[in-house]
């Protein structure tokens, strides 16, 4: 039996062999399956609408491209989302595989707020729009809460948002600074926050590189966390206690790439 430590990315047989798996084999079927996903998810919108595509077709892209990497994902906490609540999901983010785990595994209806330049990526921000997700302007803090404004009307009967709120992927592998913006909008609309921990795609898929590597992600979910109106002037101290909570449920062993 072939010890576990054998499939390890310090293994350089083992790393450069699956790297031409990556390029045979992840690579393409990454473009391919994007596209066929994209274009079905857009007729499966205008037959169903965006809740239907995202239960179906995102989920199914999400999946596909996982197990073709292969990346393995256990799922913590999934008893702590009520049925029909609509969330501030908010969570960590270590590499592009966290989209995976997220559109793939959490298990709600959700949409995205994403810095506006990926809607010129191609395929992705078509996909993205069709989908009703929201794009954010970074360049000011007027235009990014103009479009978090935006986002209120799409959160009902059970639509969720996800914000990753480091607002990029971490370098370093620890939990960066977090914006205010979720926790703005959550407040403004007295929605509870749902915190999430993603630990070990990091170890997939480095940020700033394409040293893909099989692995095992885990996401745990926590308990939402209430706020309202009141807690606006306190936001600081609702950061922090979402940040804690993150943090506490990140599992840093398997973090690092």
């Amino acid at each position: 039996m072939v010890s576990e430590r054998f499939f390890r990315r310090e293994n350089l047989i083992v790393f450069w062999t699956y790297q031409i798996y990556v390029w045979l084999i992840v690579v393409p079927f990454l473009v391919l399956s994007t596209t066929f996903f994209v274009f079905l998810g857009v007729i499966v919108v205008i037959l169903c609408g965006d809740k239907v595509a995202h239960r179906t077709t995102g989920v199914w892209w999400a999946r596909f491209n996982s197990y073709i990497t292969p990346m393995r994902v256990t799922v913590l906490g999934r008893q702590n989302i009520k049925k029909g609540q609509s969330y501030v999901v908010v969570s960590n983010h270590q590499s592009s595989y966290d989209i995976f785990v997220l559109y793939g595994w959490l298990g709600i209806d959700i949409k995205w707020v994403m810095k506006k330049e990926l809607r010129k990526v191609p395929v992705f921000g078509f996909a993205g729009k069709m989908g009703g997700n929201i794009y954010i302007d970074r360049s000011s803090p007027k235009a990014a809460y103009a479009s978090l404004e935006a986002a209120k009307k799409k959160l009902v009967e059970g639509t969720s948002v996800v914000i990753l709120p480091e607002g990029t992927r971490s370098k370093t592998g620890e939990i960066g600074l977090f914006k205010k913006g979720a926790f703005i909008l959550a407040t403004d609309l007295g929605m509870p926050i749902l915190p999430v921990s993603i630990s070990g795609t990091r170890s997939i898929l480095p940020p700033g590189t394409l040293k893909l590597f099989p692995g095992r992600a885990i996401m745990k979910i926590h308990r939402p966390v209430s706020v309202s109106h009141k807690d606006r002037d306190g936001i600081d101290d609702t950061v922090k206690r979402i940040r804690d909570i993150i943090k506490s449920g990140f599992e840093k062993n398997l973090s690092r790439g």
